[in-house]
């Protein structure tokens, strides 16, 4: 046990949640027993499948429900994490379930954020809004969302600015932009996303903390897991803040965002840990 809780440690899950589910297997081995090292392996991930049941995170083919229209996603994280290329391959995946899609620039600050975007929605054939650079982020939330309703789009995606999460100005303009969507359309937006790099290990959880504090979050991103990435730090946050895993990202194609699926990850983990 005690080496288990070490592989589970080093695969960035984090102090905390590893005991605690090394002590609900401990839980379950007096209760059920094993003969074999495979059957307390099954034991292991059937915990941590369990884990992330509890914490919402179910396998969903598609978390965007159709119960309002525009659904208005709101898209944040720090700068580097694959945001924007998370909001193209969102938009992608969305164009080709037939839905009309609108992407805003609202990261009005960073040199070419607007132009990357653009590229994204000329690639996916979807429409795009803007104010262009050094406009106010809120006002283009707020008029993105107008639009939207004005024009009848099924799904909005709003791109923020990169921000340091240990910056308190910027946070609170998160804040701001987030009341600007509920301004324009009360109830929205429907979803606020991080994203979050998988290279980043525990301090991926310090992010959560801060932005879970400007907005309410109500899902994860995860990207880069195609590399050396463990991202077991995902089960911690999981566990700790109580969000869902939505997509995570396993490579730079268009296709490679892929719907979170529980069994699929969990084998990823073992496999990474070096089959537990």
């Amino acid at each position: 046990m005690d080496e288990l809780e070490q592989i589970l440690i080093s695969s960035d899950i984090g102090l905390e949640t590893s005991v605690k589910i090394i002590e609900r297997l401990e839980a379950r081995v007096a209760k059920d027993k094993y003969v074999k090292v495979e059957e307390l392996n099954d034991h292991l991930k059937s915990e941590i499948d369990l884990l992330l049941e509890e914490n919402k995170t179910e396998d969903l083919e598609d978390f965007y429900t159709g119960k309002s229209k525009p659904h208005i996603i709101l898209v944040v994280g720090v700068n580097g994490v694959g945001k924007t290329t998370s909001i193209g391959k969102l938009a992608y995946q969305f164009t080709q379930r037939g839905k009309k899609v609108l992407i805003a620039a609202g990261d009005t600050f960073r040199a070419a954020a607007e132009d990357q975007l653009k590229i994204w929605s000329d690639r996916v054939k979807c429409d795009f809004f803007t104010k262009g650079m050094g406009a106010d982020p809120s006002a283009v939330a707020f008029e993105a969302t107008q639009n939207a309703l004005t024009n009848g789009q099924d799904i909005l995606i709003i791109d923020t600015a990169g921000r340091l999460h240990t910056k308190i100005n910027l946070m609170n303009e998160l804040s701001k932009i987030y009341r600007s969507i509920q301004k324009a359309l009360p109830g929205a937006p429907h979803e606020v996303l991080l994203v979050l790099d998988a290279t980043t290990g525990q301090n991926a959880i310090e992010q959560c903390r801060h932005f879970s504090q400007a907005t309410q979050l109500s899902g994860l991103i995860l990207t880069k897991l195609d590399g050396t990435a463990k991202g077991g730090v995902v089960l911690g946050i999981s566990d700790q803040f109580k969000i869902p895993i939505r997509y995570i990202g396993v490579g730079e194609s268009i296709e490679k965002l892929q719907v979170f699926n529980k069994r699929a990850f969990i084998d990823m983990l073992f496999n990474k840990a070096g089959e537990l």
